[in-house]
């Protein structure tokens, strides 16, 4: 697989409860990301994070949250994220899902075998 030295990292913030069709909705956008074939996809689970509605989630003891936040976070082309991301939008909404999607251009150094 090659891509591009210039790309885009696709940035999904997500809560760990969001569900698309009986999974977990990051999940189903990393298994998604595969079937279309993007360079590469990662799921981050934060500790303690807050969104739109300022509710704290945080996975200390005396207040464990049963909604810490997760990123996923994928790479590839412009055009290929482009491409991804009307789908991406499709199951956030089909969720209700409130996540925040950002994007920003990277240069790609080394990806693969030489």
């Amino acid at each position: 697989m090659n891509i591009e030295q210039d790309a885009v990292l696709l940035r999904i913030f997500l809560g760990e409860s969001d569900r698309w069709e009986r999974r977990p909705l990051y999940e189903a956008i990393v298994l998604k990301a595969r079937e279309t074939h993007l360079a590469g996809a990662t799921v981050l689970r934060g500790p303690m994070g807050y969104g739109q509605s300022s509710r704290l989630h945080t996975a200390k003891l005396e207040r464990l949250s049963e909604d810490l936040p997760f990123i996923v976070e994928i790479v590839d082309s412009r055009e290929k994220i482009e491409g991804f991301l009307p789908v991406v939008d499709a199951m956030m909404a089909e969720s209700g899902s409130s996540g925040l999607v950002t994007w920003e251009g990277v240069k790609v150094l080394r990806y693969g075998k030489r």
